[in-house]
């Protein structure tokens, strides 16, 4: 579904968006840096993923359109290689309190908080911290 207005909040950290059909989502943006649908994030397969922390304070620098499907931010740790499609965020806002409960036990199981900086071992895979 496509929004019919998207607005970065710099001070709140937040993506403003909403929908003709009335809905309307604050997703944050550490949100969506730590569900960055990228490689570098997701793997190339099950098991593959890297598990992001450190992201509480990213920003959003600028945003490129790709086409009409989707946007691509580069973040303030650097990363730039999600593409965010239409479909993508709107599930993203739809199921944010899903995703949160899932990223604090991953952290948790990891032994980890959201503060947390990233591992050495895993910070040239998460492009930058």
């Amino acid at each position: 579904m496509v929004p019919e207005n998207l607005v970065i909040h710099q001070a709140s950290r937040v993506l403003a968006l909403s929908y003709a059909n009335g809905e309307a989502f604050d997703i944050p943006i550490e949100l969506m840096r730590v569900y960055s649908p990228s490689a570098e994030v997701r793997g190339h397969g099950p098991g593959q993923e890297v598990l992001q922390s450190g992201k509480r304070n990213v920003t959003i620098v600028s945003v490129q359109p790709v086409g009409n499907y989707a946007i691509q931010p580069t973040f303030s740790d650097g990363h730039d290689s999600g593409l965010f499609s239409w479909d993508y965020l709107y599930q993203m806002g739809k199921t944010q309190a899903e995703l949160w409960e899932a990223y604090e036990a991953r952290l948790s199981a990891a032994g980890r908080g959201r503060d947390d900086p990233m591992p050495p071992e895993q910070q040239g895979k998460a492009c930058g911290s």
